[in-house]
Parts: C-alpha cells; sequence; structure tokens
C-alpha cells in the first residue's frame, strides 16, 4: 500500500513538472516573431536612420552653409562625423528640423541668413549633443 502511494505521488508530481515546463514553451512558440519579420524591421530602421543621415548632412553640405558655419568657427567635417554618432532618435528630430527649414526656405518663408542661422544652430546642438554623450 505504502508502495502504491508514493508511486502515486511520484507520477502526479511527474506530470505536473512536464505541464509547467511544456505550457510556457507552447505559449512562447505563439508569440515568436518570424526572422523575416525581424529582417524586415532591421531593414527599415537602417534605411530611415540613412535618409536621417543623408538629409541633415545635405543641409549641411552647401557652400553657403560650409562659410556660415566656418564663420561660427565650427569645423563642418567635424559636425558630418559627429552626425553619425547621434541616437535614432536625436538624429530624426534634427533632420526634422533641418527639412522643415530648407522646405521653408524654398517657399520663401525664411530668408537665407535664417535658413543658415538655423543650420548653424543645428551644427553646433549636434556638436553639443555627441560631447554629452
Amino acid at each position: 500500500m505504502q508502495l502504491n502511494r508514493t508511486r502515486f505521488v511520484q507520477v502526479i508530481a511527474a506530470t505536473i513538472l512536464v505541464a509547467i515546463f511544456a505550457a510556457p514553451q507552447s505559449m512562447a512558440q505563439s508569440h515568436v516573431v518570424s526572422s523575416a519579420d525581424l529582417q524586415k524591421e532591421i531593414v527599415s530602421a537602417t534605411q530611415t536612420r540613412q535618409q536621417n543621415i543623408d538629409t541633415l548632412t545635405n543641409a549641411l553640405s552647401g557652400s553657403k552653409a560650409e562659410k556660415a558655419l566656418k564663420a561660427a568657427q565650427v569645423d563642418p567635417t567635424q559636425v558630418k562625423t559627429a552626425v553619425s554618432s547621434l541616437s535614432d532618435a536625436e538624429l530624426a528630430q534634427l533632420a526634422a528640423r533641418a527639412s522643415h527649414a530648407q522646405n521653408d526656405f524654398a517657399a520663401g518663408r525664411i530668408s537665407d541668413r535664417d535658413l543658415l542661422i538655423i543650420l548653424v544652430g543645428v551644427a553646433v546642438l549636434i556638436l553639443i549633443i555627441v560631447a554629452v554623450h
């Protein structure tokens, strides 16, 4: 009788352990993101980051912008190098500001001088962010 009770307890314990270890694995399988989806997200994030880098680099690459940076005693090469070390959020925010300023300039809402002041401000902000990191 004692042997049957011990065997019964062992079987129940084994069943409970199997249920505990099997259940989370089966639930985890239903929430796993496929590698194709991860790859798409990585590619999308990389493309967005590169577009933001290109936006800032193009905004700071004009001859007038480079002259304004040099007049403000800011090295344009250092600023362009620092752009790639910004976080994704900082990069997106500064790229949006630079793009907005260029669109306003193209639409005639701001003058050439104002655009250059904004670009110098963005460049100085880039250097400050990089220096803080």
